[in-house]
Formats: C-alpha cells, sequence, structure tokens
C-alpha cells in the first residue's frame, strides 16, 4: 500500500508523521522520532532563547482527550540549528516549526533556521497558551504582515500552523490571505484553546498554570478538526496542501482528514500517550483500511468526502 505524500515538492514516505509540541523537544526526542515509522521529523516550536515552560503539571491526559498549558518549552533555535544537519541523515523530510512572542522573533528564528536548510518551515500563527499572548492566527492583517516578512528571508518551503476557526468568515478571510501570501502548506489545527478540565473527587483543576485553563487535543477534538480541514479545502483545493492535525487515535481518524482534504496528517496526542511504536500502528491501520475500501493510494479518496 502506497502511503506515501508530497507537499510542496518534498516527498514523504508516508503521510503521517509527529504535531509540533509531541515529544520533540529534545535531541533524543527528535532522533527517536527519525528512527520511528514518522514520514518527517517535527521539531518543537522554536523560540530565539531557551524556555523552561509554565510550572508542572502542565500536561494532563483522560479518557477522550488531553489537555495542556506547555508555555512554549524548547532549546532555542540555536540548539535547533546544531541539531537539524544530524537529523536529516535519517532520510525523511525535517520540518522546522519557528514561533514567537513578537514578530522579531520569528524573524530572527526564521534567518538561524533557513540558513541549515530543513525541508520545510512550519510558522506557528497558533499559540495559544502563552499568558498574556493572544494568538497571532485570529488576527489576519497581522499574519499577513509577518509571513510577508518572512517571505524575504525564508528558501525552503513555508507554510502556517494554525488555530481552529469557528465562524465561516474566519475561514474565507484566511483563506483569502494565505493565498494572497502564496504561503506552500498549511498545518490545521493546533489544540483547542481556554479549555478546562476538573478532577471532581479532587475537586480542583488537573494542570497548574492559568488556573487550569489550556489546549484542547485529543480525540474529542477531532469534529473541529475535520471541519477545518474541510472548510479550507472546500475555500483553497489543491493550491496549499494541508496537513490535517487533531483527533487522531486511530487510522479510522486518519482516513477522515485525508477524505476531507489532507495530504498527510499529524500525531499530537496519542504519540504522548502510546510513544513512537504509535506510527507503526497507525500505518497498519490506514493501509488495512484502504486496501478494504479498494483504494490504492492516498490519492485515489482524498478529499472525496460526499454531502448529502
Amino acid at each position: 500500500m502506497d502511503l506515501s505524500t508530497t507537499i510542496a515538492g518534498v516527498r514523504f514516505p508516508t503521510c503521517l508523521m509527529n504535531a509540533s509540541g509531541a515529544l520533540c523537544v529534545t535531541k533524543a526526542e527528535l532522533e527517536a522520532l527519525g528512527q520511528s515509522r514518522s514520514g518527517a521529523i517535527v521539531t518543537k516550536s522554536m523560540t530565539p532563547a531557551f524556555r523552561q515552560g509554565n510550572p508542572e503539571p502542565r500536561y494532563y491526559s483522560f479518557p477522550g482527550g488531553s489537555i495542556n498549558s506547555m508555555g512554549l518549552p524548547n532549546l532555542g533555535y540555536p540548539a535547533y540549528a546544531d541539531i537539524i544537519p544530524t537529523l536529516q541523515t535519517f532520510g525523511k523530510p525535517v520540518i522546522a516549526s519557528i514561533a514567537g512572542l513578537s514578530p522579531p522573533d520569528f524573524l530572527e528564528a526564521a534567518r538561524a533556521i533557513t540558513a541549515v536548510s530543513p525541508d520545510l518551515i512550519e510558522v506557528n500563527l497558533s499559540c495559544p497558551n502563552i499568558a498574556g499572548k493572544p494568538q497571532i492566527g485570529y488576527d489576519v492583517e497581522a499574519s499577513r504582515a509577518l509571513l510577508l516578512e518572512l517571505k524575504k528571508i525564508v528558501t525552503v518551503p513555508m507554510g502556517v500552523k494554525l488555530p481552529p476557526y469557528f465562524d465561516p468568515v474566519h475561514y474565507e478571510i484566511t483563506a483569502r490571505m494565505l493565498l494572497d501570501v502564496k504561503v506552500d502548506f498549511m498545518t490545521v489545527i493546533n489544540s483547542v484553546g481556554n479549555g478546562l478540565v476538573v478532577d471532581p473527587e479532587e475537586e480542583r483543576v488537573v494542570i497548574k498554570p492559568r488556573y487550569g485553563f489550556g489546549g484542547l487535543g485529543g480525540a474529542m477534538i477531532k469534529p473541529v478538526a475535520l471541519a477545518n480541514v474541510r472548510a479550507f479545502w472546500k475555500l483553497i483545493g489543491d493550491s496549499i496542501p494541508i496537513i490535517g492535525t487533531g483527533g487522531v487515535v486511530s487510522g479510522t481518524d486518519m482516513f477522515e482528514h485525508i477524505l476531507c482534504g489532507a495530504k498527510a496528517v499529524q500525531i499530537g496526542t496519542a504519540l504522548v500517550d502510546e510513544g513512537v511504536g504509535v506510527f507503526q500502528r497507525l500505518e497498519k491501520e490506514l493501509g488495512e483500511l484502504l486496501q478494504r475500501k479498494g483504494y490504492a493510494s492516498l490519492s485515489d479518496c482524498r478529499g472525496r468526502l460526499q454531502e448529502l
């Protein structure tokens, strides 16, 4: 079964990979992804300097999902610039995810990371868990201005990681902006922000930062993720390849993302819960499902969700 895919001219041996943020902070974690069945190595969203992140506990998994307020813990872009050449020896694409607390942070990271030539750069416009910092992805004109500046710097395919949108107008204006800027791919979606999980026995919240509020992930957010993938695919078609993210815990979940229009799928909560062995399981499940349905490749079914 051919599960390969191509995004922005870059071939991925399989269509599944880690989501930035899930077991991809340290060199050891990134090398484990290189040795796994993941079709790519996606780095943690990196900032100019090392960040310890928010206080523990900051991640909590529960039946049906997870909640986190990580606070962008990462090694800083100088460390990842040193690591990326090693990651490229694993023979799969390396996606460098960059973030920042201000536009100059993004530009500084882009300059340094472009110099080591990862296969793609993902601009994280959707960090919902830094106290006092809004998601730039909800401000279309601020996003446009930042991306246009980054396009002057970045020489490899550049895409965006977006927050979830809930209003048709947001899909429309964001799609127009991304087409105007000519981004090379889009990752949809990041976690659903400002959730709250309560432990009724202890009568308290389950994570420490931000009074217990955090981003939701896992199976429970799949309908939101699928809606975003489908809405953008209907607006942009194949003009901008879509990487679907959110709620993937089975091969069937991957298939649903592909039906909605995704060319590849990222794994977050399931990777944290199961470790890198999750890629082999999901690859097997998706391959068996496609074979049972008579599809020879992803392109045979991508975007072909039927409507009533």
